[in-house]
Protein backbone atom coordinates (compact mmCIF):
# COMPACT_ATOMS: atom_id res chain seq x y z
CA UNK A 1 0.00 0.00 0.00
CA UNK A 2 2.78 2.35 0.69
CA UNK A 3 4.35 2.07 -2.57
CA UNK A 4 1.03 2.81 -4.24
CA UNK A 5 0.73 5.91 -2.19
CA UNK A 6 4.54 7.06 -2.97
CA UNK A 7 4.11 6.77 -6.42
CA UNK A 8 1.16 8.48 -6.49
CA UNK A 9 2.38 11.79 -5.10
CA UNK A 10 5.65 11.50 -6.39
CA UNK A 11 3.17 11.31 -10.39
CA UNK A 12 1.35 14.74 -8.53
CA UNK A 13 4.71 16.65 -7.37
CA UNK A 14 5.94 15.85 -11.08
CA UNK A 15 2.97 17.38 -12.36
CA UNK A 16 3.27 20.31 -10.37
CA UNK A 17 7.02 20.97 -11.34
CA UNK A 18 5.75 20.76 -15.08
CA UNK A 19 3.32 22.81 -14.54
CA UNK A 20 5.70 25.58 -12.50
CA UNK A 21 8.27 25.00 -15.69
CA UNK A 22 5.89 25.93 -18.09
CA UNK A 23 4.73 28.43 -16.39
CA UNK A 24 8.64 30.42 -15.62
CA UNK A 25 8.14 30.56 -12.63
CA UNK A 26 11.45 30.68 -10.30
CA UNK A 27 11.98 27.18 -9.06
CA UNK A 28 12.96 27.77 -5.47
CA UNK A 29 9.94 27.69 -3.59
CA UNK A 30 8.21 25.21 -5.57
CA UNK A 31 11.24 22.76 -5.31
CA UNK A 32 11.73 23.44 -1.60
CA UNK A 33 8.06 22.77 -0.93
CA UNK A 34 7.78 19.79 -2.82
CA UNK A 35 11.16 18.15 -1.36
CA UNK A 36 9.46 19.33 2.27
CA UNK A 37 6.41 17.64 1.18
CA UNK A 38 8.23 14.22 0.54
CA UNK A 39 10.39 14.60 3.18
CA UNK A 40 7.10 14.06 5.18
CA UNK A 41 5.56 11.85 3.52
CA UNK A 42 8.55 9.70 3.41
CA UNK A 43 8.45 10.22 7.87
CA UNK A 44 5.34 8.96 7.80
CA UNK A 45 6.33 5.28 6.24
CA UNK A 46 9.27 5.22 8.11
CA UNK A 47 7.75 5.86 11.81
CA UNK A 48 4.49 3.81 11.81
CA UNK A 49 3.70 4.78 15.25
CA UNK A 50 0.18 5.35 16.36
CA UNK A 51 -0.15 8.98 16.76
CA UNK A 52 2.81 10.11 13.78
CA UNK A 53 0.47 9.34 10.42
CA UNK A 54 -1.92 11.25 11.42
CA UNK A 55 0.67 13.94 12.63
CA UNK A 56 2.35 13.83 9.51
CA UNK A 57 -0.83 14.01 7.19
CA UNK A 58 -1.82 17.08 8.95
CA UNK A 59 1.60 18.56 8.26
CA UNK A 60 1.01 17.57 5.02
CA UNK A 61 -2.14 19.37 4.29
CA UNK A 62 -0.38 22.40 5.63
CA UNK A 63 2.40 22.61 3.26
CA UNK A 64 -0.46 21.77 0.13
CA UNK A 65 -2.19 25.09 1.98
CA UNK A 66 0.76 26.85 2.06
CA UNK A 67 1.87 26.24 -1.50
CA UNK A 68 -1.56 26.73 -2.51
CA UNK A 69 -1.86 30.02 -1.16
CA UNK A 70 1.83 31.23 -1.78
CA UNK A 71 3.09 29.78 -4.66
CA UNK A 72 0.96 27.76 -7.34
CA UNK A 73 -2.62 27.07 -6.88
CA UNK A 74 -1.42 23.66 -8.05
CA UNK A 75 -0.50 22.56 -4.84
CA UNK A 76 -3.93 21.60 -3.95
CA UNK A 77 -4.22 18.06 -5.60
CA UNK A 78 -1.67 17.55 -3.22
CA UNK A 79 -3.91 17.31 -0.42
CA UNK A 80 -6.50 14.60 -1.29
CA UNK A 81 -3.95 11.98 -0.28
CA UNK A 82 -3.54 13.17 3.08
CA UNK A 83 -6.63 14.10 3.78
CA UNK A 84 -7.82 10.68 3.05
CA UNK A 85 -5.03 8.86 5.21
CA UNK A 86 -6.57 11.50 8.24
CA UNK A 87 -9.86 10.70 7.56
CA UNK A 88 -9.07 7.22 8.12
CA UNK A 89 -8.66 7.42 11.98
CA UNK A 90 -12.26 8.93 12.69
CA UNK A 91 -14.17 7.92 9.29
CA UNK A 92 -15.05 4.42 7.89
CA UNK A 93 -17.07 5.38 5.00
CA UNK A 94 -15.46 5.77 2.13
CA UNK A 95 -18.22 7.52 0.57
CA UNK A 96 -18.16 10.07 3.10
CA UNK A 97 -14.40 10.60 2.78
CA UNK A 98 -15.20 11.22 -0.59
CA UNK A 99 -17.62 13.89 -0.50
CA UNK A 100 -15.09 15.37 1.99
CA UNK A 101 -12.25 15.41 -0.70
CA UNK A 102 -14.65 16.88 -3.34
CA UNK A 103 -16.19 19.64 -1.11
CA UNK A 104 -13.02 22.30 -1.72
CA UNK A 105 -13.60 22.29 -5.20
CA UNK A 106 -16.12 24.78 -4.12
CA UNK A 107 -13.69 26.84 -3.08
CA UNK A 108 -10.44 26.50 -4.52
CA UNK A 109 -9.64 29.03 -7.95
CA UNK A 110 -12.12 28.12 -10.41
CA UNK A 111 -8.97 27.85 -13.48
CA UNK A 112 -7.39 24.52 -11.52
CA UNK A 113 -11.03 23.06 -9.96
CA UNK A 114 -11.01 20.42 -12.89
CA UNK A 115 -7.39 19.46 -11.60
CA UNK A 116 -8.70 19.40 -8.57
CA UNK A 117 -11.73 17.08 -9.15
CA UNK A 118 -9.39 14.85 -11.23
CA UNK A 119 -6.01 14.57 -8.35
CA UNK A 120 -9.22 13.92 -5.69
CA UNK A 121 -10.77 11.04 -7.54
CA UNK A 122 -7.69 9.08 -8.56
CA UNK A 123 -6.62 9.75 -5.37
CA UNK A 124 -9.99 7.98 -3.67
CA UNK A 125 -9.94 5.99 -5.93
CA UNK A 126 -6.12 4.20 -5.28
CA UNK A 127 -6.52 4.91 -1.96
CA UNK A 128 -9.79 2.54 -2.21
CA UNK A 129 -8.14 -0.37 -4.28
CA UNK A 130 -4.96 0.16 -1.99
CA UNK A 131 -7.08 -0.77 1.24
CA UNK A 132 -9.19 -3.46 -0.12
CA UNK A 133 -6.29 -5.03 -1.75
CA UNK A 134 -4.18 -4.42 2.02
CA UNK A 135 -7.39 -5.86 3.94
CA UNK A 136 -7.27 -8.55 1.30
CA UNK A 137 -3.74 -9.28 1.91
CA UNK A 138 -3.80 -9.08 5.94
CA UNK A 139 -7.01 -11.96 5.61
CA UNK A 140 -4.66 -13.92 3.69
CA UNK A 141 -1.94 -13.53 6.27
CA UNK A 142 -4.22 -14.45 8.79
CA UNK A 143 -5.50 -17.51 7.33
CA UNK A 144 -1.83 -18.37 6.28
CA UNK A 145 -0.90 -17.57 10.50
CA UNK A 146 -4.03 -20.00 10.85
CA UNK A 147 -2.86 -22.64 8.94
CA UNK A 148 0.29 -22.62 10.13
CA UNK A 149 -1.03 -22.64 13.68
CA UNK A 150 -2.96 -25.85 12.44
CA UNK A 151 0.02 -27.39 10.82
CA UNK A 152 1.98 -27.12 14.04
CA UNK A 153 -1.07 -28.04 15.94
CA UNK A 154 -1.30 -31.65 14.44
CA UNK A 155 3.03 -31.91 14.23
CA UNK A 156 2.88 -31.91 17.80
CA UNK A 157 -0.18 -34.43 17.92
CA UNK A 158 1.29 -36.60 15.30
CA UNK A 159 4.45 -36.09 17.70
CA UNK A 160 2.80 -37.27 21.06
CA UNK A 161 0.73 -39.89 18.81
CA UNK A 162 4.05 -41.40 18.08
CA UNK A 163 5.25 -41.48 20.82
CA UNK A 164 2.72 -42.70 22.77
CA UNK A 165 2.56 -45.64 20.22
CA UNK A 166 6.23 -46.29 21.07
CA UNK A 167 5.50 -46.44 24.53
CA UNK A 168 2.54 -48.19 23.99
CA UNK A 169 4.75 -51.09 22.05
CA UNK A 170 7.47 -50.79 24.71
CA UNK A 171 4.79 -51.62 27.79
CA UNK A 172 3.30 -54.39 25.72
CA UNK A 173 6.64 -55.86 25.46
CA UNK A 174 7.17 -55.48 29.10
CA UNK A 175 4.13 -56.81 30.32
CA UNK A 176 4.40 -59.88 27.55
CA UNK A 177 7.60 -60.65 28.82
CA UNK A 178 6.31 -60.76 32.59
CA UNK A 179 3.21 -62.77 31.29
CA UNK A 180 5.72 -65.36 29.43
CA UNK A 181 7.82 -65.60 32.78
CA UNK A 182 4.97 -65.90 35.39
CA UNK A 183 3.42 -68.63 33.36
CA UNK A 184 6.84 -70.34 32.80
CA UNK A 185 7.66 -70.07 36.62
CA UNK A 186 4.13 -71.21 37.45
CA UNK A 187 3.56 -74.21 34.81
CA UNK A 188 7.24 -74.95 34.07
CA UNK A 189 8.90 -74.19 37.11
CA UNK A 190 6.98 -76.27 38.66
CA UNK A 191 6.96 -79.11 37.24
CA UNK A 192 10.68 -79.04 36.80
CA UNK A 193 10.84 -78.73 40.20
CA UNK A 194 8.46 -81.73 41.18
CA UNK A 195 10.48 -84.17 38.62
CA UNK A 196 13.72 -82.60 39.85
CA UNK A 197 11.94 -83.75 44.23
CA UNK A 198 11.03 -87.37 42.45
CA UNK A 199 14.12 -87.94 40.89
CA UNK A 200 16.12 -86.98 44.26
CA UNK A 201 14.08 -89.71 46.03
CA UNK A 202 14.41 -92.39 43.33
CA UNK A 203 17.90 -91.86 43.62
CA UNK A 204 17.89 -92.45 47.54
CA UNK A 205 15.87 -95.15 47.50
CA UNK A 206 17.48 -97.01 44.26
CA UNK A 207 19.38 -99.07 46.58
CA UNK A 208 17.09 -99.83 49.84
CA UNK A 209 13.66 -99.72 47.80
CA UNK A 210 14.43 -100.58 43.54
CA UNK A 211 10.34 -101.03 43.03
CA UNK A 212 9.32 -97.49 44.86
CA UNK A 213 12.20 -96.02 43.13
CA UNK A 214 11.61 -97.07 39.50
CA UNK A 215 7.76 -95.57 40.60
CA UNK A 216 9.02 -92.01 41.49
CA UNK A 217 11.87 -92.13 38.48
CA UNK A 218 8.29 -92.79 36.28
CA UNK A 219 6.31 -89.95 37.67
CA UNK A 220 9.44 -87.47 36.81
CA UNK A 221 9.97 -88.69 33.30
CA UNK A 222 5.56 -88.51 33.24
CA UNK A 223 6.40 -84.13 35.19
CA UNK A 224 9.02 -83.47 32.24
CA UNK A 225 6.89 -84.68 29.76
CA UNK A 226 3.92 -82.22 30.65
CA UNK A 227 6.62 -79.39 31.38
CA UNK A 228 7.87 -80.13 28.01
CA UNK A 229 4.25 -80.39 26.05
CA UNK A 230 3.08 -76.83 28.28
CA UNK A 231 6.68 -75.26 26.88
CA UNK A 232 5.71 -76.49 23.24
CA UNK A 233 2.07 -75.12 24.11
CA UNK A 234 3.26 -71.76 25.42
CA UNK A 235 5.97 -71.17 22.64
CA UNK A 236 2.64 -72.68 19.80
CA UNK A 237 0.50 -69.69 21.20
CA UNK A 238 3.14 -66.85 21.06
CA UNK A 239 4.57 -67.65 17.53
CA UNK A 240 1.81 -65.89 15.19
CA UNK A 241 0.77 -68.03 12.15
CA UNK A 242 2.22 -68.40 8.30
CA UNK A 243 -0.76 -66.93 7.48
CA UNK A 244 -0.82 -64.04 9.58
CA UNK A 245 2.64 -62.84 9.05
CA UNK A 246 1.98 -63.18 4.96
CA UNK A 247 -1.21 -61.61 4.58
CA UNK A 248 -0.39 -58.81 6.73
CA UNK A 249 3.32 -58.58 5.26
CA UNK A 250 1.35 -58.22 1.96
CA UNK A 251 -0.91 -55.87 3.31
CA UNK A 252 1.37 -53.66 4.64
CA UNK A 253 3.25 -53.64 1.35
CA UNK A 254 0.47 -52.35 -0.62
CA UNK A 255 -0.13 -49.90 2.19
CA UNK A 256 3.51 -48.28 1.92
CA UNK A 257 2.84 -48.48 -1.86
CA UNK A 258 -0.38 -46.83 -2.15
CA UNK A 259 0.59 -43.84 0.42
CA UNK A 260 3.77 -43.34 -1.81
CA UNK A 261 2.72 -43.14 -5.49
CA UNK A 262 -0.70 -41.98 -4.57
CA UNK A 263 -2.35 -44.97 -6.52
CA UNK A 264 -5.74 -46.95 -4.71
CA UNK A 265 -4.73 -50.41 -3.86
CA UNK A 266 -7.43 -53.70 -2.71
CA UNK A 267 -6.53 -56.71 -1.55
CA UNK A 268 -8.74 -59.49 -1.24
CA UNK A 269 -8.18 -63.28 -0.47
CA UNK A 270 -9.97 -66.65 -0.32
CA UNK A 271 -9.85 -70.14 1.07
CA UNK A 272 -7.01 -71.71 3.87
CA UNK A 273 -4.27 -69.05 3.69
CA UNK A 274 -2.64 -71.06 6.59
CA UNK A 275 -1.88 -73.56 3.43
CA UNK A 276 0.27 -71.35 1.95
CA UNK A 277 3.96 -72.36 2.90
CA UNK A 278 6.72 -69.68 3.88
CA UNK A 279 8.73 -70.03 0.42
CA UNK A 280 5.46 -69.80 -1.30
CA UNK A 281 4.66 -66.63 0.32
CA UNK A 282 7.95 -65.33 -0.19
CA UNK A 283 7.65 -65.41 -4.10
CA UNK A 284 3.87 -64.38 -4.08
CA UNK A 285 5.34 -61.00 -2.06
CA UNK A 286 8.29 -60.43 -4.46
CA UNK A 287 5.83 -61.26 -7.45
CA UNK A 288 3.68 -58.64 -6.12
CA UNK A 289 6.25 -56.13 -5.37
CA UNK A 290 7.37 -56.69 -9.49
CA UNK A 291 4.00 -56.21 -10.86
CA UNK A 292 3.28 -53.37 -8.39
CA UNK A 293 6.52 -51.73 -9.99
CA UNK A 294 5.74 -52.27 -13.39
CA UNK A 295 2.53 -50.82 -13.59
CA UNK A 296 3.52 -47.60 -11.78
CA UNK A 297 5.64 -47.19 -14.49
CA UNK A 298 3.65 -47.89 -17.42
CA UNK A 299 0.25 -48.46 -16.57
CA UNK A 300 -0.74 -44.73 -15.49
CA UNK A 301 -3.20 -46.64 -13.79
CA UNK A 302 -5.33 -45.31 -10.79
CA UNK A 303 -6.24 -48.23 -9.16
CA UNK A 304 -4.64 -51.99 -8.67
CA UNK A 305 -5.91 -55.35 -6.85
CA UNK A 306 -4.01 -57.52 -5.15
CA UNK A 307 -6.42 -61.28 -5.36
CA UNK A 308 -5.15 -64.38 -3.09
CA UNK A 309 -7.20 -67.12 -3.09
CA UNK A 310 -6.62 -71.02 -2.13
CA UNK A 311 -7.96 -73.35 -4.81
CA UNK A 312 -7.81 -77.71 -4.35
CA UNK A 313 -4.24 -77.93 -5.92
CA UNK A 314 -2.74 -74.29 -6.57
CA UNK A 315 -2.64 -70.81 -4.90
CA UNK A 316 -3.28 -67.97 -7.27
CA UNK A 317 -1.85 -64.88 -6.95
CA UNK A 318 -3.22 -61.85 -9.06
CA UNK A 319 -2.40 -58.22 -9.27
CA UNK A 320 -4.83 -56.32 -12.28
CA UNK A 321 -4.34 -52.41 -12.23
CA UNK A 322 -7.04 -50.21 -14.44
CA UNK A 323 -4.74 -49.15 -16.69
CA UNK A 324 -4.12 -48.46 -20.54
CA UNK A 325 -3.10 -52.44 -20.39
CA UNK A 326 -0.87 -53.44 -24.02
CA UNK A 327 -1.41 -54.95 -26.84
CA UNK A 328 1.35 -57.19 -27.09
CA UNK A 329 3.16 -58.27 -24.13
CA UNK A 330 6.99 -57.33 -24.32
CA UNK A 331 8.35 -59.96 -21.26
CA UNK A 332 11.39 -57.55 -19.90
CA UNK A 333 13.82 -58.48 -16.59
CA UNK A 334 10.63 -58.25 -14.52
CA UNK A 335 7.92 -60.62 -15.70
CA UNK A 336 10.98 -62.73 -16.51
CA UNK A 337 12.13 -63.12 -13.03
CA UNK A 338 8.49 -63.72 -11.99
CA UNK A 339 8.84 -66.67 -14.22
CA UNK A 340 12.17 -68.15 -13.10
CA UNK A 341 10.86 -67.23 -9.24
CA UNK A 342 7.23 -69.27 -9.79
CA UNK A 343 9.21 -72.04 -11.96
CA UNK A 344 11.65 -72.62 -9.11
CA UNK A 345 8.64 -74.36 -6.93
CA UNK A 346 6.80 -75.89 -10.09
CA UNK A 347 4.51 -72.76 -10.50
CA UNK A 348 3.52 -70.37 -13.89
CA UNK A 349 3.00 -66.86 -14.30
CA UNK A 350 0.20 -65.65 -16.57
CA UNK A 351 0.34 -62.07 -17.86
CA UNK A 352 -2.95 -59.97 -19.38
CA UNK A 353 -3.54 -56.88 -21.42
CA UNK A 354 -6.62 -56.66 -22.63
CA UNK A 355 -8.37 -54.56 -20.11
CA UNK A 356 -5.60 -52.67 -17.89
CA UNK A 357 -2.93 -55.48 -17.22
CA UNK A 358 -3.11 -57.95 -14.89
CA UNK A 359 0.07 -61.01 -13.51
CA UNK A 360 -1.26 -64.27 -12.40
CA UNK A 361 1.23 -66.42 -10.20
CA UNK A 362 -0.16 -70.26 -10.06
CA UNK A 363 1.79 -72.00 -7.03
CA UNK A 364 0.95 -76.05 -6.75
CA UNK A 365 -0.09 -76.65 -3.05
CA UNK A 366 2.44 -78.91 -1.38
CA UNK A 367 1.51 -81.87 0.28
Amino acid sequence: MEIRMICTKLALMCWIAFTCIQANMPMAQPVFLLLLYFCVNIAMYIWKITALPAAFSALSIFISISGYVYVHPLFAILAPLSILVLLQVWIQSKWISAAILLAPAFSIKSDIAGQYVFAAAASWIIWDLACTYTGQMEKKEKQLDWARASIQKLTRSLNENREFIRQSEYTYRLEERNRISQEIHDDIGHAMTGALIQMEAAKRLMEKDARQAQNLLQNAINITKEGIESIRLTLKSLKPSTEQVGIHRLQLALGEFSAGNNIETIITHHGNLDIITPVQWKIIHENVKEALTNARKYADATQITVDIQVLNKMVRAEVRDNGKGAVKIKKGLGISGMEERAASLEGHVITDGSHGFSVTTLLPIQS
